[in-house]
């Protein structure tokens, strides 16, 4: 083999980068698609993924080397699992490293959508200031906030839910009702958190499960001026389509998007053209500190598969056997 490299599809930190520079040249892609890293793969040792590139069987047949693979994020639908585990490629992520950060923005939506921030600082900036008259924004305090998928972020969000005087009820068909009890969180079926819940915020997983599980049904059940906020992934929301029209119709008061089903989204679709719909480019999760817990777990689990010792998350622990 030529000498080792450990290929990126996006530059790292500094840490990141000496750490796995241990093992091999580091190296980014050139071009960050699947056709780009075919080009580069065939002497990796180790490759990074970031961003929503497919890491699929073939690749990993171009790369007879390759011993891990590091997820910067606790989502790794991108990757092709099951092939990776046939190869004995270990795949390392990164739960919980961004979580906060994730909770914080759940919270930093709900309250710019209720206050309408946005809303305000537009109309100040022109010279409405009669605009304070026609419109009024509304609280937290006393409302009822449902969340879809109780894991690490969604008790954070439970945890800050309290100061607000919010009534908290969950839907998570995994977790232990004791955990659920020991925040102080109700849980129930889906279909009445959604016809319960004032905010309705997602942070459950992308999988089969949970492919299209808010659709045009479920919205048609939320209440009449409730909020949605997705940080979850795109495709947990059947399409944009039933969103857009509910926001018009006023079913829904507002929203809030940081995912999407294809990313970067078709921005000429008609809901980037509301003001009670605030978007971002999938960059809640990637705060500095997010940022850099989540490239010293990835680099460290990925640097204990390289030396051969135990890393803390791997997505297929029957790897390390091999």
């Amino acid at each position: 083999m030529n000498q080792p490299i450990i290929l990126s599809t996006q530059p790292l930190d500094l840490y990141a980068e000496q750490t796995l520079s241990r093992f091999g040249q580091f190296k980014v892609a050139a071009q960050p698609t699947l056709e780009g890293l075919m080009r580069e793969i065939a002497p990796a040792i180790g490759l990074v993924v970031r961003g929503q590139v497919q890491i699929t069987a073939a690749l990993m047949d171009a790369a007879p080397h390759l011993k891990v693979i590091g997820r910067t994020g606790v989502g790794y639908d991108t990757v092709d699992i099951n092939a990776a585990t046939e190869r004995g490629i270990a795949v390392v992520y990164t739960p919980g490293a961004g979580a906060r950060a994730v909770a914080e923005a759940a919270f930093a939506f709900m309250l710019a959508l209720c206050k309408m921030i946005a809303h305000w600082d537009r109309e100040t900036k022109r010279g409405n200031w009669q605009a304070r008259i026609a419109s009024q924004g509304t609280d937290l305090d006393q409302k009822t906030l449902g969340i879809i998928g109780l894991g690490r972020i969604g008790q954070i969000v439970a945890k800050m839910a309290k100061p607000f005087e919010m009534n908290v009820i969950a839907f998570d068909p995994y977790l232990d009702p004791a955990v659920a009890g020991a925040l102080g969180v109700k849980l129930v079926d889906l279909d009445t958190l959604m016809a319960q819940a004032d905010y309705v915020t997602l942070h459950c997983p992308q999988n089969d499960e949970t492919m299209g599980l808010i659709n045009r049904t479920r919205l048609q059940r939320m209440k009449q001026g409730s909020f949605l906020v997705n940080l979850a992934r795109g495709g947990v929301i059947e399409s944009l389509d039933p969103i857009y029209e509910m926001l018009v119709s006023g079913h829904l008061r507002g929203a809030a998007l940081d995912v999407f089903l294809v990313e970067p989204p078709d921005h000429t679709h008609p809901i980037f053209s509301l003001r009670n719909c605030l978007v971002s480019p999938h960059a809640m999760a990637t705060s500095e500190g997010a940022m850099t817990r989540i490239y010293a777990s990835m680099a460290n689990d990925m640097a204990a598969i390289l030396g051969s010792t135990t890393p803390e998350f791997v997505v297929n622990p029957e790897t390390l056997a091999r």
